[in-house]
């Protein structure tokens, strides 16, 4: 059995373009997008970074040693590509309000941006969203077709799919998780990764239905609603002009499935259609992997906003896309909308 994660059809038609992403890092820049003021006092040392190759995870170690504190006094809001120029913010527990000196930390590739006092730790999640700005080259394909395309997805949104970095490499995190629920032991950070990729596949199966059927942004009868950058559902309700009103203006989105114990939310033909998507043997053994471990079921956005979408050629077959997306989102799956989108080898 194959477990790696069939790609989803795409919501606008087939693919206008084939393009190569990330030639170089600084074709993959993006920055956070802060969630509050730095409160100007307490223990934590907030620093933005610039990271150049780099993980956050190589990041966060490099910071706990250059400040000779332990790895868990480093908060951080979201995880953040290797090969890309990102910016993201970092915080570094220093209870005594001696910071090091930035010469002292010397790590190819980084840079600190600002520096701030702050009264707690950054904790997972602490953004407003992420910008995006990405170049594509040797982009091929008729560009009246690909600017249609692009007005599309700024007009309509995108399928919220969750990325292929969720699943590792060739999907191993599935087959992994597939082990785990089997009873192979797993450490507690790994543990946590693989139940969201179980969690994130059955949630792409449910998408791709809907995107198949042309509801991903559209309502079905027993329809749940995620409030747009919120995770607060409400539904099913009978539809009526107010909620068409509130769909149009994205101040709420259709629904899918994080899987977990409990009874779906979702009645009638949206039910349906999300038991009849998670109906095969893999789908079952996901299913009762994240049930046995306690999670209870919750719901995902299955559309997404593209915030302030602007393109522009700067060569012949040079595409520079900047857009803004919320937080768990991923750049991968507006890239996805517009065809093949490859990466260098090596």
């Amino acid at each position: 059995m194959n477990e790696a994660p069939v790609p989803p059809p795409r919501a606008f038609g087939d693919a206008v373009l084939t393009a190569q992403i990330r030639s170089v890092p600084e074709d993959f820049f993006v920055e956070e997008v802060p969630a509050f003021e730095p409160a100007g006092e307490g223990e934590h040392l907030l620093l933005t970074i610039e990271k150049r190759g780099l993980n956050t995870a190589f990041v966060a170690k490099e910071l706990a040693r250059w400040a000779k504190i332990p790895e868990m006094g480093i908060g951080y809001a979201g995880l953040k590509d290797r090969n890309a120029v990102t910016r993201q913010r970092f915080s570094v527990h220093l209870p005594k309000k001696i910071a090091p000196e930035f010469d002292s930390l010397y790590v190819e590739g980084l840079k600190i941006l600002e520096s701030c006092w702050h009264n707690r730790k950054l904790p997972r999640g602490a953004l407003a969203g992420n910008r995006f700005v990405l170049v594509l080259r040797e982009v091929s394909g008729e560009r009246e077709a690909i600017q249609a395309r692009l007005s599309q997805i700024a007009a309509r949104g995108i399928p919220n799919a969750y990325g292929e970095q969720r699943f590792g490499r060739g999907g191993g995190n599935i087959a992994q998780a597939l082990a785990m629920f089997d009873g192979r032991r797993m450490r507690r950070e790994q543990r946590s990764l693989l139940l969201s990729a179980a969690r994130s596949e059955l949630f792409n199966r449910v998408l791709a239905a809907r995107v198949a059927q042309n509801c991903w942004d559209t309502p079905l009868d027993g329809e749940v609603w995620v409030l747009d950058g919120s995770r607060s559902v409400f539904g099913p309700e009978p539809w009526n002009d107010d909620l068409a009103r509130r769909l149009a203006e994205f101040d709420i989105h259709p629904s899918g499935p994080l899987w977990g114990e409990g009874e779906l939310r979702s009645r009638d033909a949206c039910e349906r259609l999300e038991r009849d998507a998670l109906d095969d043997d893999l789908a079952h053994r996901l299913r009762a992997g994240l049930e046995q471990a306690g999670l209870k079921q919750e719901r995902r956005a299955l559309r997404l906003r593209v915030d302030g979408l602007q393109w522009a050629w700067p060569e012949e077959a040079v595409l520079q896309l900047e857009f803004g997306l919320p937080p768990g989102s991923y750049a991968t799956a507006l890239l996805h909308e517009l065809g093949r989108i490859c990466e260098p080898s090596g």
